[in-house]
């Protein structure tokens, strides 16, 4: 938005021609175009849905992945995710002070300090929002959302390894997973745990499958299947491996608070 066409808001809010709440929807509506790299950024998305544009760093050129972060970064916080190895050497040499996280795969220029905390365990074991997986392997997924909670400054804690093959793992977490808000439970093999994890709470649960198993289980639709046909009610399942998805739905769910 040009400084003109800002004025001209501005000077229509103050006359009263112009109402707070319109004049609103009027700034969370304007885009950046970058034709050179083919991007139109859209930094007031934050004003419409609480939550800024995230960079997805998968698939894009060099050039454009550095024009994206770099137009953003004149509006607020950063946040690229799914991004890889030479990506992120990419980011670190031109944005010095941003922070990359490779097992979550995120990049963050800016940000909450919870961020910055997040890059490194031991991770809090309470929270609005509890995170739970059922293997190690599912915790790069789960990493993922808890640093995109982080990002977004939301209270959110991290318990791993605690699925179906050794319940009694879970048994000294109940007392915080039924005082959470929401829960995120992460899985692959047979996708079983966000099941058990709705029978124990009384807040929503969030299921998010892996593309971890053998043979039919390769790829995460074992475990989708599970989660889509799971039998107690107040699961709602994500795509597989959509950490980045389940972190956004339970940010929405808390700002909607």
């Amino acid at each position: 938005m040009s400084k003109p066409q800002l004025l001209k808001i501005l000077e229509q809010v103050a006359a009263g021609t112009l109402k707070p709440e319109h004049a609103l929807e009027h700034l969370g509506t304007q885009a950046v175009r970058d034709t050179l790299h083919g991007l139109t950024l859209d930094p007031q998305r934050a004003l419409r849905t609480s939550l800024s544009e995230v960079v997805l760093a998968q698939g894009k050129s060099d050039a454009a992945l550095l024009a994206a972060v770099e137009g953003l970064s004149h509006h607020g916080p950063v946040l690229v995710s799914r991004v890889n190895p030479g990506q992120a050497a990419l980011l670190e040499d031109r944005f010095s002070v941003g922070c990359y996280w490779p097992d979550a795969r995120l990049f963050s220029l800016g940000g909450s300090l919870a961020f910055a905390r997040a890059v490194q365990p031991p991770w809090p074991q309470e929270g609005e929002v509890m995170i739970v997986t059922a293997g190690a392997a599912d915790i790069p997924v789960a990493l993922e959302a808890y640093c995109c909670l982080a990002f977004w400054d939301k209270n959110c804690g991290l318990v791993t390894d605690v699925g179906v093959a050794g319940l009694d793992r879970l048994t000294p977490h109940v007392e915080a997973l039924r005082k959470a808000k929401i829960i995120i439970a992460v899985a692959g093999m047979e996708g079983a745990l966000p099941g058990v994890l709705a029978g124990l709470v009384c807040c929503p649960v969030l299921a998010v499958p892996t593309a971890v198993g053998y043979g039919i289980g390769a790829g995460g639709f074992a475990a989708l299947s599970t989660m889509l046909s799971t039998c107690v009610p107040g699961v709602a399942t994500l795509n597989i491996d959509n950490g980045f998805g389940a972190a956004a739905f339970a940010a929405k769910l808390l700002n909607k608070k």
